[in-house]
């Protein structure tokens, strides 16, 4: 089957950065996306940044310009999440996401464990 490892949180002051960084394995075909989503306390899971097969990207508005999604060029299906100018409201448990086609399975939704940011003084 399919793993999503996750890495890279932590507890960041604001003004900081972190870099989050998703490993997908497994009988894998094709990956059509992958990328991240956040969800707070009492909040919604929501969509953080994806990136396409192409490596097109999109980003929530609220992360535009301080974070950046990127694919690891040498290690296959490894994606990073880059976050500057960490916000107290980025505090949030991240999922990795991968929308992939593996030899048992069409096209479908895997998702890691998650791993909590934090951003606090």
């Amino acid at each position: 089957q399919v793993q999503l490892v996750e890495s890279g949180g932590g507890l960041v002051q604001p003004g900081g950065s972190l870099r989050l960084s998703c490993a997908a394995s497994g009988s894998i075909l094709t990956i059509n996306t992958m990328g991240w989503y956040r969800q707070a306390p009492g909040k919604e899971r929501e969509l953080v940044a994806y990136i396409t097969s192409d490596g097109s990207t999109l980003y929530a508005d609220s992360v535009k310009g301080r974070f950046t999604i990127s694919r690891d060029n040498n290690v296959k299906n490894t994606v990073y999440l880059q976050m500057n100018r960490l916000k107290p409201d980025d505090t949030a448990v991240y999922y990795c996401n991968a929308h992939l086609r593996t030899r048992e399975n069409w096209y479908r939704d895997y998702w890691g464990q998650g791993t909590q940011v934090t951003v606090s003084s």
